[in-house]
């Protein structure tokens, strides 16, 4: 099976609304129950209440987060969400502008069974110390 670029398009869109909406269970909702989310090699998060955590600590590191969509590609049920995050850090205040992508496995209803995430942790960490 695979997917319509218009298909990919929405669900790019509805994605970028989730984080944007500062609702972390509106991220899991875009991920089947015992899906889970690596991020640069880290320890994973799993199933709604790890993914909700995961999305809850971005927000509250950088509570005016803005992400934008810079693409989506899809090959069958897999697919590269592209994105770029700006706003400030909570406790230096610094301005971020980080880009980084998400490599999803989908199911047929289009929700997220695996994803690995990924940014450069190194520039995250200049931006933060300014």
């Amino acid at each position: 099976m695979s997917f319509t670029q218009s298909q990919l398009d929405d669900l790019a869109e509805r994605y970028t609304n989730a984080w944007n909406s500062k609702k972390p269970e509106n991220v899991a909702d875009f991920h089947a129950p015992t899906s889970s989310i690596v991020i640069n090699r880290g320890e994973p998060s799993v199933g709604h209440a790890g993914i909700t955590a995961m999305a809850a600590g971005f927000h509250a590191e950088v509570p005016d987060l803005q992400l934008s969509c810079d693409g989506i590609r899809g090959a069958g049920l897999h697919v590269i969400y592209l994105w770029t995050f700006t706003g400030h850090h909570a406790e230096t205040g610094n301005a971020l502008n980080v880009k980084g992508w998400e490599e999803w496995e989908l199911n047929e209803a289009m929700k997220v069974t695996a994803s690995l995430g990924w940014f450069d942790g190194e520039e995250y960490e200049r931006q933060i110390l300014g």
